[in-house]
């Protein structure tokens, strides 16, 4: 596909690095012509430099021709604007970053009203990731397929474990637990595993299985499933506003560690449930004054990488809560990967994904498309859930006929409102949701899968 990026900080890089990768044709404007210098140098695409929201712009990148425009400059209202300027000149599909939670109530009238195809609010994202692995304490990843209904988690095995050792496809018989292995990490190797693989301790290994099913592995292998009850948030942005509401809702007792106290204020007035306390958390002892010991979970948040890091690191050493740590710079990725930093978010990254994913649904209209798809295994692998179209190859065979791609896994179909962990002797149904975990990157089509 022709796609145009405007906007090259570190989202837009990130974006045109990956639908590089894949293989479209893409075009990069940004009004800092050192910008679209370093995506330029880097990667095979063409770099404009200019106004994204200027028609005569547009038409410089090819807008008429285009099939998508993303949006993803540090203005809400210069995305929205080249939005629906490249509706008027080519009238391709379009993605927006609106990050201002103002708009939020109303992101369904905008897109409706601009005929967007995609808005996406990185900060809201980022929360419900965190939301999610705030359930199960003991996983590190959850990302959910068919609507909530089947869940891809990660976790680490413990020395100890009556998973140590084990071959996988005995888990189901020796722990009498629903669930599917569908990828093992091992030191810096990644394997989409077969029923004979054997595992052992310090593994971290992603299956699938339900919600209920994921409690009762967890169970079964000794691992704690004991909810929060209580958190502190360092840095008082969005994302901890869009967590604050959720945490209260559940139930959950939130305090806020904000430096600035206008902003304290602001989080007061808003949540009356919560604590919010007016702190530079990096000074000695506020941490601990503020009960870090005691928190089931710690989140921090600050604008600065170097603080997260600093108080993750701080909150691992003096309390057992679970940690999470904000990372703006795709450039730490080497520097932070053997930190012990819990569960490093990256809102960029979580942003590119869901737009990619848009993308590569759009790369096949008529076909088996992408509903779903995760980077997972630090990007090494992904995790796809495909709509099984009337036309796919797959239909009414048995799994066990299938010649598939190597390192790839079939993992899981929905099908009537029912979960299938598949055997050989299953086949795939027109309407099925199917959920794919490979090493091959870029797939767009349940075929693809055929080798």
């Amino acid at each position: 596909m022709k796609i145009i990026i405007v906007g090259c900080g570190k989202v837009g890089a990130a974006l045109a690095e990956q639908l590089d990768k894949e293989g479209h044709e893409i075009t990069v404007i940004d009004t800092k012509a050192s910008a679209i210098q370093n995506v330029s140098n880097t990667l095979d695409v063409l770099g404009i430099v200019g106004n994204g929201a200027s028609y005569s712009t547009q038409l410089e990148a090819g807008i008429e021709d285009a099939d998508l425009l993303i949006a993803v400059t540090d203005s809400d209202e210069l995305n929205l604007l080249c939005c629906l300027i490249a509706k008027k000149a080519g009238n391709c599909q379009t993605i927006a970053r609106v990050r201002n939670p103002q708009y939020n109530s109303e992101l369904d009238f905008i897109k409706k009203e601009l005929g967007m195809s995609m808005i996406i609010n990185p900060e809201l994202e980022t929360a419900k990731d965190i939301i999610r692995l705030t359930r199960l304490p003991s996983a590190s990843k959850i990302d959910v397929f068919a609507k909530g209904k089947v869940e891809l988690l990660k976790i680490q095995i413990p020395d100890g474990s009556v998973l140590d050792n084990m071959q996988i496809m005995n888990i189901p018989a020796r722990l009498h637990c629903n669930v599917l292995v569908c990828a093992v990490e091992r030191a810096d190797k990644v394997f989409i595993p077969s029923g004979s693989f054997v595992l052992q301790a310090k593994d971290k290994i992603s299956f699938v299985a339900t919600p209920k099913n994921a409690l009762d592995f967890f169970n079964k292998i000794g691992i704690s499933t004991s909810t929060v009850k209580n958190v502190m948030i360092v840095g008082g942005g969005n994302i901890a506003v869009y967590l604050t509401e959720r945490f209260i809702e559940m139930g959950i007792k939130v305090k806020i560690i904000e430096q600035l106290f206008e902003r304290c204020e602001q989080l007061s007035e808003r949540f009356p449930g919560a604590l919010i306390i007016n702190a530079n958390a990096s000074d000695n002892n506020v941490l601990i004054e503020e009960g870090i010991k005691d928190m089931d979970a710690f989140i921090s948040l600050t604008n600065l990488d170097e603080e997260n890091i600093l108080l993750s690191l701080y909150a691992r050493k003096n309390s057992k809560a679970k940690v999470f740590t904000k990372i703006t710079r795709l450039t730490y990725d080497e520097i932070v990967s053997n930190m012990d930093l819990g569960i490093i978010v990256k809102p960029k990254l979580i942003t590119a994904d869901r737009i990619i994913q848009h993308a590569r649904a759009m790369q096949n209209p008529k076909g088996s498309n992408v509903e779903t798809l995760y980077k997972i295994v630090d990007g090494k692998a992904e995790a796809l859930e495909f709509h099984v179209s009337s036309n796919s190859k797959l239909l009414d065979i048995p799994l066990y006929k299938l010649k598939l791609k190597k390192n790839l896994l079939i993992c899981c179909i929905y099908r009537n409102n029912k979960i299938i962990i598949p055997n050989g002797q299953v086949f795939l149904k027109e309407g099925d949701s199917v959920v794919i975990v490979t090493t091959n990157t870029g797939l767009d089509d349940l075929d693809d899968i055929l080798d």
